[in-house]
């Protein structure tokens, strides 16, 4: 755990002074693509911005190991072990501890980076009040969806031997992420923001003549009401069957041109037809499958629970203690994970050039995105590979611009 913190602030580090040097050296493109004539805003912010991330990281690492070495942990096991209730309802009190205890922590640091970096660089739109909903709001939703997880999982581990409840935990994990596909759209995404269905107007008008290129019919697109809390632009899109949809930021509607709106929504499109959502959440299921492989290993050992003097029969405790050495799987090995997601934004560049019949919708909308955003448009290679899903901001306007040249010139011939 510790070892990962430290490979992600050597990067992190490496990024920002990588990014700030080629944006010095790079200030004519800069100017040319973007509309930037002094990068030192977009500096200021990234070094802000992961100057404060790497010191929340660091405290959640030296809170958790002092918890672990100091015997709070399993103090709060042996408490939990005298109360004489059921094992899988020991452990989901227990997780749900941890989990409120990290949002606790987390608390100063998002009050921080919403009410004084991001009100510092013009982003914050967001009351006191409406900070302090969502974070009753997102706690509440996180102990719901943690404690059924946390509680089914463990009573799968209690009533089956390793592999049978690697395999049903596997498959109901998998199960997990399917549900969430569906309920996030429709239940969760609505308790923080207001989605308004595209009906009529110029930019219903716009939405149907992409979808009509794209091959589809024209439904399920909203716009978001996410200039109530920041003025950042984005879209996504989310789901499947027929909770599937593409949602807008209101405030990238209010700012780009409406070709611009069309190539993101093209973009967004690719995503739904080349099934990028299924083939993300295969790649994800996999690498799930081998976590909980080794997680199933571990909790067959004595020293996961000797190493902190647990009790044996706490399976709850021996999980955790497992699941920090195996967490670095993940993070590790994100390059891999990283890499298909980037092939697949590549994919939908492409796409949306094909739909759009030229590049510069694109290239307009990626201009205004990283702009806007303050975003670091030369992140270093080794920072990129482990935290990016997306290619870097002139990888994808240099591939928008050959795919657009090399469609015209077949046209030709």
């Amino acid at each position: 755990m510790g070892g990962t913190t430290l490979l992600s602030t050597v990067l992190s580090i490496l990024n920002v002074r990588y990014g700030a040097s080629e944006m010095h050296q790079k200030a004519d493109w800069l100017r040319e693509y973007l509309d930037i004539q002094d990068s030192g805003e977009i500096i200021n912010y990234q070094r802000a911005g992961t100057g404060l991330s790497l010191i929340q990281s660091w405290v959640s690492v030296v809170l958790l190991l002092g918890a672990l070495y100091t015997g709070v942990v399993t103090g709060a096991v042996d408490w939990l072990n005298e109360t004489g209730l059921h094992p899988a309802t020991q452990g989901v009190l227990f997780f749900i501890g941890l989990f409120a205890a990290n949002r606790i922590v987390g608390v100063p640091f998002d009050l921080y980076n919403t009410f004084v970096i991001d009100e510092q660089f013009n982003f914050n739109e967001t009351s006191p009040q409406l900070w302090l909903r969502d974070l009753v709001v997102e706690t509440l939703v996180g102990v719901v969806l943690l404690g059924t997880l946390s509680g089914a999982l463990l009573i799968l581990i209690e009533l089956f031997k390793t592999a049978l409840w690697v395999a049903g935990g596997w498959l109901l994990i998998v199960a997990f992420l399917l549900l969430i596909q569906v309920l996030y759209p429709r239940v969760i995404a609505p308790l923080f923001n207001d989605f308004e269905p595209v009906k009529t107007g110029e930019l219903r008008d716009r939405i149907e003549s992409v979808f009509d290129r794209a091959g589809f019919e024209a439904e399920e697109i909203y716009t978001m009401d996410a200039s109530r809390r920041s003025s950042r632009l984005n879209a996504y899109f989310i789901g499947f069957g027929r909770t599937k949809r593409v949602v807008l930021f209101d405030t990238l509607v209010e700012t780009l041109e409406g070709a611009e709106i069309e190539g993101v929504l093209a973009h967004e499109l690719a995503h739904w037809k080349r099934n990028h959502i299924w083939k993300r959440l295969g790649a994800t299921v996999v690498q799930l499958g081998v976590v909980l492989a080794v997680l199933g290993y571990l909790l067959t050992t004595d020293w996961v629970f000797s190493l902190f003097d647990l009790p044996a029969d706490a399976t709850y405790a021996g999980l955790f203690i497992a699941l920090l050495f195996v967490m670095p799987i993940f993070e590790l090995t994100a390059p891999l994970v990283n890499k298909l997601s980037l092939a697949h934004e590549r994919e939908a560049d492409a796409f949306a050039v094909d739909v759009m019949g030229e590049g510069e919708p694109m290239v307009g909308a990626l201009s205004q995105l990283a702009t806007e955003n303050l975003s670091n448009p030369f992140p270093h290679p080794w920072y990129a590979a482990f935290n990016h899903q997306h290619p870097p901001i002139p990888e994808r306007i240099r591939l928008i611009q050959e795919t657009a040249e090399e469609a015209t010139s077949d046209e030709a011939t």
